[in-house]
């Protein structure tokens, strides 16, 4: 898979180019936002990390 990055600074045009792009999806394009990925990053970076039950955290939140 290729990845491209565009950055677009008016608003009107991200409309456009998005727009665009959506055309694509059903050829296989995948649209992502950059704050997505950075936000998908941070998640799996915590994958390894030691979890408790939703329980436990609740009954020590102070």
């Amino acid at each position: 898979m290729q990845s491209i990055t565009i950055n677009i600074n008016n608003d009107q045009l991200v409309d456009k180019v998005t727009w665009l792009l959506e055309h694509f999806r059903k050829d296989g394009l995948e649209i992502v936002s950059r704050e997505d990925i950075d936000d998908l990053k941070l998640l799996k970076a915590t994958r390894g990390e030691e979890s408790i039950p939703f329980d436990e955290y609740l009954k020590h939140e102070d």
